[in-house]
């Protein structure tokens, strides 16, 4: 039997970056258990909401955040808050596979559209790798507002 994982990323701002992450891979932030949040309602507001109602202090209230796949098939990804800051390449890092089934020229010009639209929504841009078959289609590295690399495959 395979066993089901969560991606956990450790944040400054954990909100802030569900919100980067959640639009990145079109995830959901989850609303609290037991709540509907309504339409374009801030789903952090009913978090709040929720956590004032349990006793957790304001301090902590933004200290975690989580997304989903809406369709289920994909892993939850999770956010804490640390104090510490990032210093070193990530030895882990997640692959965005945006440009499925395409190759060579096509590829790369969807790598660099969705390149575009995540730089919109606070990446860096780092590089482009070249592809090089057969063994290398190509691929831009780039980094999330928190300076985690990650590569759109």
């Amino acid at each position: 039997m395979s066993r089901a994982v969560q991606v956990t990323f450790d944040v400054h701002d954990a909100p802030e970056m569900a919100r980067f992450w959640a639009a990145a891979l079109d995830y959901v932030i989850p609303a609290p258990p037991g709540m509907v949040v309504p339409e374009g309602a801030d789903v952090y507001d009913a978090w709040d909401t929720f956590l004032e109602q349990a006793g957790v202090p304001a301090e902590l209230r933004g200290a975690r955040a989580a997304i989903e796949d809406p369709e289920g098939t994909g892993p939850r990804i999770f956010f804490q808050r640390v104090p510490e800051d990032k210093t070193v390449k990530n030895r882990v890092h997640l692959d965005v596979r945006a440009a499925p089934g395409l190759s060579d020229d096509d590829r790369m010009a969807a790598l660099e559209a969705e390149c575009e639209r995540l730089v919109g929504l606070g990446a860096t841009r780092v590089r482009r790798v070249e592809p090089e078959p057969p063994l290398e289609a190509g691929f831009i590295v780039m980094t999330d507002p928190e300076g985690n690399e990650f590569c759109l495959d």
